[in-house]
């Protein structure tokens, strides 16, 4: 039996060290924080596939570039602050507008970054990377989506962000279960808990991305059922392309719309939801959870939660508001 909780930092490496068995392609490369991503068993496997370019995050995406232009897969790590705001501009053009094949991967997003505190606190990375023509983005909620998507970006060709919760997580999906870029998954449906039929729609559905938010959300729901409210929760995992078609379905049949994300309200989750509700012209309660407009702060993962608002009972409290 797979276990229930896994430290996804070991999750992505043991994927990776799987993939290069077979694939001499794949690359790792790192600035300086092999240890914090936990690719040391990859290194130890495979030392001439294991870059390490110190802490220069820039030249992490240019070297990553220049591999993918000479053929490999490169999978380049660093901090999501790092890797969004200080290496933007070579990611954008070096690997992106140069339509290579770089696989960027941002660690500790949000509140997840604790007491690294603000500067080293990505509340606007998904804002900076859906900006990107034709970039994928997506965020694993857990081990098993993870891993998935790990192989799905080394299989397809082109550039990807990806957003990496290095903590522990618990697992929602089964080994056996299938993903693909723009696809989100119903992981409880309001529907069919509670009172009433299928037939009769939810109350409210709640679009959630990544790990801590996702678990969050169905703990909210959970809640929520006590209270006489039916809450569907849609796990998006995929940013860019997002599943607008699963979300405006059930956008449908409930009373209220509500997206919960660990970064900015605008510019991410919230906004890529918002502008598919309005330009499919539906008119219904629609509210966003991240940070408001807000840098971060140094403090546990906990009272980070608290303090931003990113909390099982803040979901509850702005469900109930929006039903109101």
């Amino acid at each position: 039996m797979a276990e229930a909780v896994r430290e996804m930092r070991a999750v992505y490496a043991q994927t990776l060290t799987e993939l290069a068995a077979t694939d001499d392609g794949i690359v790792v490369l790192e600035a300086d924080l092999m240890k914090a991503t936990g690719t040391g068993p990859f290194a130890a496997a495979f030392p001439d596939r294991a870059i390490n370019v110190g802490v220069a995050e820039a030249n992490l995406v240019g070297v990553a570039s220049g591999l993918s232009a000479e053929g490999k897969i490169p999978f380049a790590a660093t901090f999501a602050c790092f890797a969004s705001r200080r290496a933007f501009d070579q990611f954008f053009l070096s690997a992106n507008y140069a339509r290579l094949n770089v696989k960027l991967v941002g660690t500790d997003p949000g509140v997840t970054a604790a007491f690294n505190g603000g500067t080293h606190m990505p509340f606007e990375d998904l804002a900076l990377m859906r900006a990107i023509p034709g970039l994928r983005i997506v965020e694993p909620s857990d081990p098993t989506s993870l891993a998935a998507y790990v192989r799905l970006a080394a299989s397809t060709e082109g550039c990807v962000y990806l957003r990496l919760q290095r903590k522990a997580a618990a697992r929602i999906y089964e080994e056996n279960e299938e993903f693909a870029w723009g696809r989100a998954k119903v992981i409880r449906d309001g529907a069919r808990t509670g009172r009433g039929d299928a037939k009769d729609g939810e109350d409210v559905v709640i679009v959630a991305l990544g790990a801590l938010m996702v678990g969050e959300s169905v703990k909210a729901a959970e809640l929520l059922s006590t209270q006489g409210v039916r809450a569907t929760v849609i796990d998006a995992l995929c940013l860019k392309p997002l599943d607008s078609n699963l979300i405006l379905e059930r956008a449908r049949a409930c009373a209220g719309l509500l997206t919960v994300e660990n970064h900015q309200a605008s510019g991410g989750l919230g906004s890529a939801v918002a502008e598919a509700v309005a330009e499919a012209g539906l008119s219904l309660r629609f509210a966003r959870i991240g940070v408001q407009d807000e840098f971060g702060e140094v403090g546990t993962q906990d009272w980070l939660q608290e303090r931003f608002g990113l909390t099982a009972a803040s979901i509850v409290n702005r469900v109930r508001a929006l039903l109101k």
